[in-house]
């Protein structure tokens, strides 16, 4: 039987001119590697049907979903829009510039605060000096107060409540915070170990996280370079333990974990950036979830973020939850909402609603990054949303924030389009892999220069087997060719 599976592989593009697409992806769908699993897919133009499979039933859509709140961000909240942090003094400094108050930390919900990831982006180091600066500047010597980090832009839970255990402790399933800082992450750091099967101990870790204890149980592994080891923590939790395997080294090995309560490492960073400028500071740096009276405050400083259609491209190209989920409760803010996973959803389905691009039977939706097993998406709500935003003035935003083939961000998806390396720049794609999925889905252009919307998901895989990867590959590159070649014309 795989005998006959490879024929058609092998000859079926060749008299592909004479098959429809739709044909022709059905056909494809017969590999083993699909067995058991459940494949929908969709291609559109902007007012034609290409192929269609299973395109209104129900799939978790990993990261693809975040084209979905992409979208959203862009037209709702607008690609200039620029984050704001603020820093208050609680009253103004005495003739001998002492503070008989608080500082404040106004959480205005910048997913990149103390982050380089974009362009335009300072270290959190430099910023907390900056705002030590601007403390000096007002001609404060000494606080009698504390500094507080203030949360109380959001409420509720600070991951979604579908993530599953495993994720949460590391750093793509960081917790949203209003102060959001060094994207919500340190580096745990171990110690050389060359010898496989052997306890991995953690030697430092970078930033240092006042409070914090680690236990590992990780040990190393001669066979594979991969890291498999996962920090295990809740939110506000300081006790973390780490499992796993890391390769075997001989120079150390570093993971990244999860901030246990970012807003407090902000509050602790500016506290000691106050020292190095020869700043006493009387109380401790405090988290809070009620918001003081700012009207009578002294406003010392106003950090603006990168811009939105900056952000959106990490979102994307790098698939990065955590500004993901940042964006989604930043839509519920915009709406004069506390800004929680639930109202963020509720904003986003309103966003699709008033577009037609998706009720609550099309979208069943837990988190605005996709990484819940329990979120739901049809094909056709992605490609849905891919058209509308073809139509958008923030399309080119939007279109060049989704990675190309050969970009490292979204994990290659389409590796054998480099071989030979042909009409890369012709597709744009957002990859979602979790646990038993992959997801794909984006544009083409076709030989006339007319876009094309896809998506192409997959459920319930048994195995990692990147055969999947190659179907699709094959999908869209007869997509890339349309209208249909003959067998006289090839275009790969």
């Amino acid at each position: 039987m795989k005998y006959f599976y490879l024929l058609i592989f092998l000859f079926f593009p060749l008299f592909s001119g004479a098959q429809n697409l739709q044909t022709y992806v059905q056909a494809r769908l017969q590999h083993p590697v699909l067995n058991g699993a459940w494949w929908g897919g969709y291609a559109a133009y902007d007012n034609a049907e290409i192929f269609s499979v299973q395109a209104d039933a129900r799939f978790t859509p990993a990261s693809t979903l975040k084209l979905l709140t992409t979208a959203a961000a862009l037209e709702i909240l607008g690609p200039h829009h620029r984050f704001q942090t603020r820093l208050y003094a609680q009253h103004r400094p005495d003739e001998r510039g002492v503070l008989n108050g608080n500082l404040y930390l106004q959480g205005g919900a910048d997913p990149t605060l103390g982050s380089t990831r974009v362009t335009g982006g300072e270290t959190w180091q430099d910023v907390a000096a900056r705002w030590a600066r601007a403390v000096k500047r007002a001609g404060i010597t000494r606080v009698e107060g504390s500094i507080i980090a203030d949360e109380s832009a959001f409420e509720g839970p600070s991951i979604p409540n579908k993530v599953n255990w495993e994720n949460i402790g590391n750093y793509y399933a960081a917790p949203a915070s209003p102060l959001c800082f060094n994207d919500n992450s340190f580096e745990i750091h171990f110690k050389p170990q060359p010898r496989a099967d052997k306890p991995a101990e953690v030697e430092k870790t970078v930033p240092q996280v006042p409070g914090l204890t680690l236990k590992s149980f990780v040990t190393t592994d001669g066979k594979t370079k991969k890291d498999n080891a996962y920090a295990y923590g809740a939110p506000n939790q300081y006790e973390m333990e780490i499992y796993g395997t890391i390769p075997t080294n001989f120079m150390g090995f570093s993971i990244k974990a999860a901030l246990p309560n970012p807003a407090q490492f902000a509050a602790e960073a500016l506290h000691n950036a106050l020292r190095a400028e020869g700043i006493a500071v009387g109380g401790r740096p405090l988290a809070e979830q009620t918001a003081p009276d700012y009207t009578e405050m002294q406003l010392l400083d106003t950090y603006e973020s990168p811009e939105l259609k900056d952000i959106v491209v990490i979102v994307n190209k790098r698939s990065f939850n955590l500004y993901a989920e940042m964006l989604l409760r930043n839509l519920a803010l915009h709406a004069g909402k506390k800004g929680s996973v639930q109202n963020g959803l509720n904003e986003l389905y309103a966003f699709l609603k008033k577009n037609h691009l998706a009720d609550e039977k099309t979208a069943v939706l837990y988190d605005g990054s996709g990484l819940s097993r329990d979120n739901m998406l049809t094909p056709k709500t992605l490609v849905n949303t891919l058209l509308f935003m073809a139509k958008s003035p923030n399309f080119p935003y939007y279109y060049n924030s989704l990675a190309t083939p050969d970009d490292r961000g979204d994990l290659l998806l389409l590796r054998r389009f480099l071989k030979p390396k042909k009409k890369v720049q012709e597709v744009r794609v957002k990859g979602g892999t979790i646990d038993g999925v992959k997801a794909l889905a984006g544009y083409t252009h076709d030989k006339d220069g007319r876009i094309i919307a896809f998506a192409l998901m997959a459920n319930n895989l048994a195995s990692k087997d990147e055969a999947l990867f190659r179907i699709h590959e094959d999908i869209i590159k007869h997509l890339l060719a349309l209208p249909e070649q003959t067998k006289n014309n090839r275009p790969f």
